[in-house]
């Protein structure tokens, strides 16, 4: 988790102007990752046993051998903008410090409010493929395949249709626009199931690195702070939205998570109290 804040700086210094891109670019290789791990696992870990897992060890291997040419270049351009300092115009020169404070806290809303589905899908969409339409679990890995997968691709949208239309716009679409499919997710067929839980991963996931951006605009200098902060709410919010969905699944049952967890995302509808960064940018 240490690693995240610094590279999310990494990130923004590579950007060329273009953070939402820069940030997705970083994130989904963290969410590709995630989401090739269902597929792997039914393919490789399911046919020939746990210690098939040792050959993933390589891809760690190798990206600690990348990161020493990015830790290189990294520090040859903060020594070179140490001497070079000066007073930036801010996109929130014109936000009082209650309204910037204001804006942070619905940010935090609206990353539990997705971070906590995703822990529903990631940790039970399996679970309730199979309790409901007894597919087998090669067959709900590939699923949960899917969904990871979309939300891959909805990181890089997001971040790329941030920088274009404005960061609040995405948020807002992202969170609140994957309700309607959430929502009905658990009364469809199985076909209609997995082709919902696709848009739903694509939508709802392009909403983070537009939150994560958003929030270092909001408070400009401090982009490791921000992002450990942001990082730190989304790793710690789907630990706890893991925990507390299986202490409900075992109370209540699998269908009873699902169709409680598809109402999180109408708490999308907070983000119409941000202020929109892009408009205050061009006065």
């Amino acid at each position: 988790s240490i690693f995240h804040p610094e590279a999310s700086r990494v990130a923004q210094l590579a950007a060329g102007g273009k953070k939402g891109l820069a940030q997705s670019i970083f994130q989904v290789g963290g969410n590709g990752g995630t989401a090739i791990g269902p597929l792997l696992a039914a393919l490789i870990v399911l046919p020939h046993g746990r210690l098939a897992v040792l050959w993933f060890a390589v891809a760690a291997i190798m990206g600690a051998l990348i990161l020493t040419r990015v830790g290189r270049w990294y520090k040859r351009v903060v020594n070179n903008i140490s001497g070079q300092r000066r007073k930036v115009r801010s996109v929130v020169d014109h936000l009082s410090k209650r309204r910037i404070n204001m804006a942070l806290a619905v940010l935090v809303v609206l990353t539990f409010s997705k971070q906590f589905y995703l822990a529903s899908m990631t940790s039970y969409f399996t679970f309730f493929l199979i309790d409901k339409f007894g597919v087998s679990i090669q067959y709900s890995q590939i699923a949960l395949f899917a969904f990871l997968a979309a939300s891959a691709i909805g990181i890089i949208a997001g971040g790329y249709i941030g920088d274009k239309i404005g960061r609040k716009y995405v948020i807002w679409g992202s969170i609140l626009g994957a309700a309607p499919f959430a929502i009905a997710m658990p009364y469809a067929g199985l076909t209609l199931t997995i082709i919902l839980a696709i848009i739903v991963g694509l939508v709802i996931s392009s909403a983070f690195s537009a939150i994560l951006v958003y929030a270092t605009e909001l408070k400009p200098g401090k982009v490791g702070m921000i992002a450990g902060l942001f990082f730190g709410l989304s790793f710690g919010l789907g630990g706890v939205g893991a925990a507390f969905f299986g202490w409900l699944a075992d109370i209540r049952g699998i269908y009873f998570v699902f169709e409680i967890s598809t109402l999180l995302p109408l708490l999308g509808i907070v983000a119409a109290f941000l202020p929109d960064l892009k408009k205050i940018d061009k006065e």
